[in-house]
């Protein structure tokens, strides 16, 4: 098989939901900002949907556990880029330069395996997600 010229890196820098969510999904590293949330649904559509109201909306949002640090814990995504005190659209430089140092340590990495194992380590990461222990 011949060697991927670039490995494939996602950044979600906002809200990531729906099928965008799920595209977004396809790489071999998955970087969130901060405050950015990722999930296949908004907690406004899951709210609507469980219980026909769009009131729980909180209880949506704390349920997803679609939080970068939520994520990261679970290892749906791969680092969390931190942002200025102030959120990144108040310092747009800081905010990218914070996403550069993510995005060249990952690529760092990557760049250095072959097709075969970042093929190898997708498979895997996807076959993980949504499995779970339960502790009775």
């Amino acid at each position: 098989m011949a060697q991927l010229k670039v490995p494939i890196i996602s950044i979600v820098i906002g809200e990531g939901a729906s099928g965008g969510a799920l595209a977004i999904g396809v790489a071999d590293k998955i970087l969130m900002l901060e405050n950015s949330y990722y999930s296949v649904i908004s907690p406004e559509g899951c709210a609507a949907i469980l219980w026909k109201d769009k009131a729980n909306v909180q209880d949506a949002a704390e349920t997803l556990k679609l939080t970068a640090e939520d994520l990261f814990k679970y290892k749906i995504i791969d680092d969390i880029i931190p942002e200025p005190d102030e959120g990144a659209h108040c310092d747009y430089k800081k905010t990218a330069e914070n996403i550069k140092i993510s995005l060249l340590k990952h690529l760092r990495t990557l760049k250095e395996l072959s097709t075969n194992k970042l093929l190898q380590m997708r498979y895997e990461h996807y076959n993980m997600i949504g499995s779970f222990t339960e502790n009775i």
